[in-house]
């Protein structure tokens, strides 16, 4: 029953439209989330922006009232429960309905096991699993009770292949797709679409703002290299894009990049094979630092002379057009 249902609501998912749908995005003040609500709103989508940071929400809204939206913008801290109620209520009382949510907000964390402590492991899971079903929870009875709904929950390639010097993010993201898919069949019943994105790496410019441990510019170097590569790395505009469509048609999956892809295949065709092929990878990580580098550093505090211009010009562009400043303190 569920099957049909699902395969109901996806051909209807054909005709779905965002004007005048009301969209809530996670970690929409910057990076991904930004592109994805810039590209809602030339739908002529209603966009609320979930994220901790009031000045970069302030601007963000700036940024999608020149793509012809206004955007109700809360603060809101994801790891507290409470506020997440609190923010759900604002934008059910702003807007009266909720038809789209998008779980993006994330945070990665870059450096070596011995680094890493249960803490860092209990934010990634608490940012990354408990936040989305806090979410989805309060807004689901909501999206029942009207008898449709769109959720979209990005993940990773992390999510589905461990990357090393990515424990705590990948572990997380691994949660997300589990989590993702196991209420998908049952919600497709009540006509609720759930889509589950795994994301390669992507020029969103938010290499600056993830954290590392370890030898600091080390890590940075490998990262960000990676996520400014065009061979192995999208653009955020070309993401966001398959994403939105993504959730229009209500598909299931949607796994972004083909270096991802073959590494998601070759994992499930060859899993011994592989995971050799990620520890020879790992020798050639930086290895684990002293108690210095059990400090959780920004990439804006990590970047030196290890990491030319040239090799992240184009994520470095990214940072630029996706609100990805520098905190005040690292000005």
């Amino acid at each position: 029953m569920a099957l049909g249902a699902w395969g109901i609501a996806r051909l209807a998912g054909g005709r779905f439209s965002f004007a005048d749908k009301v969209i809530l995005i996670t970690g929409g003040s910057r990076g991904l989330g930004l592109v994805i609500a810039r590209l809602v709103a030339r739908e002529g989508g209603r966009i609320a922006l979930l994220a901790r940071d009031q000045a970069e929400l302030d601007r963000a809204c700036d940024d999608l009232e020149k793509h012809g939206a206004k955007a109700l913008a809360i603060s809101c801290d994801l790891l507290e429960r409470t506020q997440i109620k609190e923010a759900v209520g604002r934008v059910l009382d702003h807007f009266g309905t909720i038809d789209v949510l998008i779980n993006n907000a994330g945070i990665i964390e870059v450096g070596p096991l011995e680094n890493m402590t249960r803490e860092d492991f209990e934010k990634a899971m608490n940012l990354h699993l408990w936040a989305p079903f806090h979410l989805m929870w309060e807004i689901i009875p909501h999206m029942r009770r009207r008898g449709n709904g769109r959720i979209v929950n990005i993940s990773s390639i992390g999510g589905k292949i461990a990357v090393p010097h990515l424990a705590p993010y990948s572990t997380s993201k691994f949660a997300l797709v589990g989590l993702s898919d196991a209420i998908r069949n049952e919600l497709a019943r009540d006509g609720i679409l759930v889509t589950t994105v795994a994301p390669g790496m992507m020029r969103t410019g938010s290499h600056v703002n993830a954290k590392f441990k370890g030898e600091h510019a080390a890590e940075f170097a490998w990262f960000s290299a990676s996520a400014g590569l065009p061979v192995i790395s999208m653009s955020a505009e070309h993401a966001a894009a398959k994403i939105v469509e993504a959730c229009r048609r209500g598909q299931p999956a949607l796994t972004l990049g083909m270096p991802g892809r073959a590494a998601i295949i070759g994992n499930a065709i060859c899993p011994n094979l592989f995971g050799r092929a990620m520890k020879l990878v790992n020798g050639f990580l930086p290895g684990p630092a002293g108690p210095e580098g059990n400090k959780l550093r920004s990439g804006w505090e990590s970047r030196s002379e290890r990491t030319p211009d040239w090799l992240t010009h184009l994520a470095d562009r990214a940072t630029e057009r996706n609100n990805e400043t520098p905190p005040i303190d690292s000005r």
